[in-house]
């Protein structure tokens, strides 16, 4: 038996809470992973409260990453002992994820992890930071260099938007976060940032060409907020967005794209290939100024966790949550 947390829709109607598992109730995979973390992200915020469609089967274990150690494998990449990092792949959404003490996983979603980190470190990083590396990669790819004017953070305070701001500064860009918590502005400079404004000058409806301001921005937001910060992309500026916490649609013109030769860049880590997976992790061991993560991360235990993914949806948590399944 292993704690989990639980998430169920029956006549009962939809639900969340700590349970004792049967092992042998675990999904089919050909690892059986010991998880010493996993953490809360937007998709667990809304797995664990039923406020958006994630959860695909019932009943489910929700949490979109974990770190631990292999228990028993039958994947020939990996052994017993071995310390491995997940992220996505739908884990937490179709199969069983990361809030509980033991998961059982396909081998081939999972990547050894960089020997710099502890499996702590590395869900105070979790999907959202390997997420923010896989857009600073993008922009990379796009030409970026640092000096090439300031580069525009929204939705600052979560967890993509905090680690985004601490690498591209780290990286030596001239960092703009964007928050609705502006009483969070000495957190938000303290991780790089060299300016910080209210996303209420993006959030409404706005002109389809506007100033230019931005060389590049990393977006977690969506809806008018990314159509604003295309709008306002300077010349061969570029955007990496990778989320949607004001929506999923996007209010926009062409105009910027074609009269501006701007790029938007759609960031998906769910499903993205092991060795942009590996080259995402090798970054963030190289280029992450570890000291920052004890700033980024709070820690929880396992049972705390459900109330924790009603204050995330609420907008009330900073950074990232770390969840010490084994901790009661």
């Amino acid at each position: 038996m292993f704690k989990g947390i639980v998430v169920e829709k029956d006549a009962e109607g939809y639900r969340a809470s700590l349970a004792e598992i049967d092992e042998n109730r675990l999904p089919p995979g050909d690892v059986t992973v010991r998880v010493d973390y996993s953490t809360l992200n937007y998709k667990d915020g809304m797995a664990i409260t039923g406020k958006g469609p994630v959860v695909r089967s019932f009943p489910m274990v929700p949490g979109i990453d974990f770190a631990g150690v292999v228990e028993q494998s039958d994947h020939p990449g990996f052994k017993p002992g071995d310390t491995v990092v997940l992220n996505g792949w739908g884990v937490g959404e179709a199969h069983w994820g990361g809030l509980a003490q033991r998961a059982q996983v396909k081998g081939d979603w999972l990547i050894p992890l960089p020997k710099r980190f502890s499996t702590r470190d590395a869900m105070a990083i979790g999907t959202a930071g390997y997420t923010a590396m896989l857009c600073v990669m993008a922009l990379e790819r796009q030409g970026l260099k640092a000096g090439d004017g300031p580069v525009l953070v929204t939705g600052a305070n979560g967890g993509v938007g905090s680690v985004a701001i601490a690498l591209l500064a780290k990286l030596g860009y001239t960092v703009t976060a964007s928050t609705g918590r502006l009483d969070e502005s000495d957190y938000l400079r303290r991780l790089g940032a060299s300016d910080v404004i209210d996303r209420k000058e993006l959030s409404e409806a706005g002109k389809p060409l506007q100033k230019e301001r931005w060389a590049a921005a990393v977006d977690s937001v969506g809806s008018h907020t990314l159509a604003n910060v295309c709008a306002q992309l300077r010349y061969n500026g570029v955007v990496a967005a990778c989320g949607l916490a004001q929506g999923l649609d996007l209010p926009a013109s062409v105009a910027p794209f074609i009269l501006r030769g701007v790029s938007l860049i759609g960031i998906d880590s769910v499903m993205r290939p092991k060795a942009d997976r590996v080259a995402a992790w090798e970054r963030l061991a190289r280029d992450l100024d570890g000291s920052i993560l004890e700033d980024i991360a709070i820690e929880i235990a396992l049972p705390q966790a459900i109330d924790a993914a009603a204050r995330l949806m609420r907008g009330e948590i900073r950074g990232r949550v770390v969840v010490d399944v084994n901790a009661s």
